[in-house]
């Protein structure tokens, strides 16, 4: 049997994808337990259905929780504004943490809890769980072969629908408002696509010059669209296109030019992962992935983040790693206010 530990989801009325981790932590075999604090009882009957004997009680008060019974692993799920204290103070009992991104409205806000994390000698992992997809693990292996040889240039877009945009209930969500979300799209969904730039690539933006807007028009005070031009500390050249612009479904790739081949990440396609190779064996065809799609999405990274605090092994993601996708995203909106190419902090610093 593997090691088990107990798990505390800490979230509040307004938590998102909360259903999605309920059912991550049932089928989690490294999840023993859980407790659910919720100081509003929103989800209360939905823990219940779907953990249940898993489920060992249910407590309203997050620090007191914390203080008289640290579980293994906390994953905190609240609006932006409101998750540094609660991931603080997780940390402050000694707990491992995995948080719904972007747990904070700020980056000062973050880098503290990575110092913390670090400090402490806890995880501190951001939900960003594509990384784990089969075809993403696929490409940041034949990056790392070299058998494509070094990576020159990267184009990548996600586009979501903008109806959602004209839907009042939507509109009095966290996340349409700067306030208590940091940001809008970018913030909420191009930060996946950030981070999987970097982990494919093995490499870090350290540069970008960004515009943001809300060419809808709708009522929201975040941005419905984000265009930035990045440098990456290798050498390579990339762009970012982020934005609501459908009316239904999503439009997304990942794109990699190297110097022996090219290879193109589509996520939500059959066919996930193609590339071609200019020499060797199979010169100039193309190539596809044909394993598996599954498992993907927050399942198997839950289970990932549950395993590694259990069994102390590497997380699906660092403290750094996640700090680094939230620099890169501030980074972009702080460019695009002040109209200039912005250099990425490194390691333990801000956009500046």
């Amino acid at each position: 049997m593997p090691k088990q530990i107990t798990v505390g989801l800490l979230t509040s009325a307004t938590g998102a994808h909360v259903s999605a981790y309920l059912s991550a932590l049932r089928d989690a075999t490294g999840c023993g337990d859980v407790v659910l604090v919720d100081p509003d009882s929103r989800y209360d009957e939905a823990a219940q259905q779907t953990l249940g004997d898993k489920l060992t009680r249910i407590e309203r008060n997050h620090e007191r929780y914390l203080r008289r019974t640290p579980p293994g692993m906390a994953l905190v799920t609240m609006e932006a504004k409101a998750a540094p204290p609660i991931i603080g103070a997780a940390l402050e009992a000694g707990v491992h943490v995995f948080a719904e991104k972007p747990a904070c409205v700020r980056v000062a806000d973050f880098q503290p809890l990575k110092d913390k994390a670090d400090a402490k000698h806890r995880y501190l992992m951001l939900a960003l769980a594509n990384r784990l997809n089969p075809e993403i693990t696929a490409a940041r292996r034949l990056l790392e072969s070299g058998s494509l040889g070094e990576p020159y240039g990267l184009e990548m877009h996600l586009v979501a629908d903008q109806t959602r945009l004209t839907r009042a209930s939507y509109q009095r969500e966290w996340f349409a408002q700067k306030a208590r979300a940091g940001g809008g799209h970018l913030i909420w969904l191009g930060i996946h696509w950030l981070d999987l730039a970097m982990f494919v690539t093995g490499s870090s933006i350290s540069q970008t010059a960004g515009f943001i807007a809300n060419v809808g028009g709708q009522p929201i005070d975040v941005e419905d669209s984000a265009a930035a031009a990045l440098r990456f500390d290798n050498g390579t050249l990339g762009t970012i296109t982020s934005g609501y612009y459908l009316n239904r479904g999503y439009h997304s790739h990942i794109k990699v030019w190297c110097s022996k081949g090219w290879l193109l990440i589509e996520s939500m396609k059959d066919r996930p992962l193609s590339w071609m190779q200019f020499a060797g064996d199979k010169a100039n065809q193309l190539q596809l992935f044909d394993g598996d799609k599954n498992p993907r999405g927050y399942t198997p990274f839950v289970t990932a983040a549950v395993k590694s605090c259990a069994e102390m092994i590497d997380p699906p993601i660092s403290a750094a790693d996640s700090l680094r996708a939230l620099r890169t995203v501030f980074a972009v909106y702080d460019s695009a206010a002040h109209g200039k190419a912005v250099t990425v902090s490194n390691e333990g610093g801000s956009p500046t």
